[in-house]
């Protein structure tokens, strides 16, 4: 049982890795082809790879492509326990600047609006999360205004190392081997590109995004859609009935996007359609696309929707050339979760053990977890505490951060209780 001297130190030790942590620029890059796809997501790889190594874990490695991973060995007498994995990614999301990262702890939030140093203009407020609602009288932390905060997912990254650091001080809380892999590039959908399958076990968890409480064993269906449009350009003072501008079509090709499945029309369990990359000139523009649903027949309707188009607007422009390139990025993790309650039960168990309500949510997004599990490796995900991730008003509560550590070491004693 986890005591409040305990609780007391998850929380300091956990706070002061998210803070040193979220410094460390990791930025992922979906334009670049290396492995990591950028360099600076190796320096936070090294820094864990010093600690793990002084927290005296085994098998402790930095590979190549960017991953870290290490092996907790079994507590005398639970050699025979199932094994466990626990995933975060060390990359923050690209939307946003993850450089200098300025993170302020705002103490004991009043209620109130919170403003931020770096960007006056900007507030935080409930009417931005109503779950601020739920933080009143807690530490918040927050970035500085000019840059994200990178809770996702260095809370994840974060709250793993804690759990180690507090096996390592309380040799009483009992475990089976535990293995650990932090990943590159999550945020640009190359999470588990170069993993390595055989240093991982049967079963998996990823710590990432999230309120407390939160359990998600369902995800998107996700596709990505490219649209090249190849148009002719003629000069403009002689370009009646010759020229095809390329990047005016391409306007009114995605102005036919239907406004009412837009992520900023849609939430909960509605799918959607989102333009997030438009750049070209006269003679040939690009539109790149994400289409996500909870069902993939409904994201295949999507995709013939705008190969309807594309015949249309053939038609409609004679000598328009539009190249469609699709592909499916990752698949709805539940369909492998489900003939495997007893993970699901496991976590569940452990969340309800750390005082906090088991909120079942659908990830409208995608993690680690929903490729490995359509890899083979079960991998449902645990609330990492952060919200308004990918954005400047990015935060997470304090105590998030330490009901996430206990949530861990809950889970390794659930899976304790039944030996192999």
């Amino acid at each position: 049982m986890i005591n409040e001297e305990m609780k007391e130190f998850m929380l300091n030790d956990s706070v002061e890795r998210f803070i040193k942590y979220v410094q460390v620029e990791t930025t992922s890059d979906e334009n670049s082809s290396s492995n990591p796809s950028t360099k600076e997501q190796l320096e936070l790889g090294k820094i864990l790879v010093q600690e793990l190594e002084s927290l005296g874990l085994k098998e402790v490695e930095l590979d190549e492509f960017g991953y870290v991973y290490a092996t907790l060995p079994a507590s005398e007498g639970y050699e025979n326990v199932e094994p466990i994995g626990l995933i975060a990614h060390m990359d923050t999301s690209p939307a946003v600047s993850g450089k200098n990262v300025k993170p302020i702890v705002h103490k004991n939030y009043d209620g109130g609006t919170i403003t931020f140093r770096k960007d006056p203009e900007l507030t935080l407020s409930k009417e931005d999360s109503k779950e601020l609602e739920e933080y009143v009288g807690l530490d918040i932390i927050t970035a500085s205004g000019d840059t994200l905060l990178g809770a996702d997912d260095k809370a994840g990254v974060a709250e793993i190392m804690t759990a180690l650091s507090t096996w390592q001080k309380y040799p009483s809380l009992k475990h089976g081997e535990i293995k650990i892999c932090f990943t590159p590039d999550e945020e640009v959908g190359r999470g588990t590109e170069k993993i390595n399958k055989e240093k991982l076990p049967k079963y998996c968890y990823t710590f990432d995004g999230g309120e407390m409480g939160e359990l998600e064993i369902e995800c998107f269906d996700a596709w990505s859609v490219k649209l090249t449009f190849i148009g002719l350009s003629v000069h403009p003072g002689y370009a009646k009935n010759k020229m095809i501008n390329a990047v005016d079509v391409a306007c009114r090709f995605f102005s036919q996007i239907p406004e009412y499945e837009t992520p900023e029309r849609t939430e909960k369990r509605e799918g959607f359609y989102h333009l997030h990359n438009l750049s070209g000139n006269a003679e040939i523009a690009e539109g790149k696309m994400i289409i996500r649903d909870f069902d993939v027949e409904k994201n295949e309707k999507r995709i013939d929707y705008i190969k309807s188009l594309i015949s249309a607007y053939k038609k409609r422009y004679p000598g328009l050339k539009i190249e469609l390139e699709y592909k499916h990025s990752y698949e709805n993790m539940k369909v492998y979760l489900e003939p495997h309650k007893h993970i699901v039960d496991h976590a569940e168990k452990a969340i309800e053990r750390a005082g906090l309500e088991v909120k079942y949510t659908a990830i409208r997004g995608g993690t680690d977890g929903a490729r490995l599990s359509a890899q083979g490796i079960p991998t449902p995900n645990i609330f990492a505490g952060g919200l308004l991730f990918h954005s400047r008003k990015e935060y997470i509560p304090t105590l998030a951060i330490q009901k996430a550590v206990e949530v861990i070491i809950y889970l390794a004693e659930e899976w304790s209780k039944k030996p192999n």
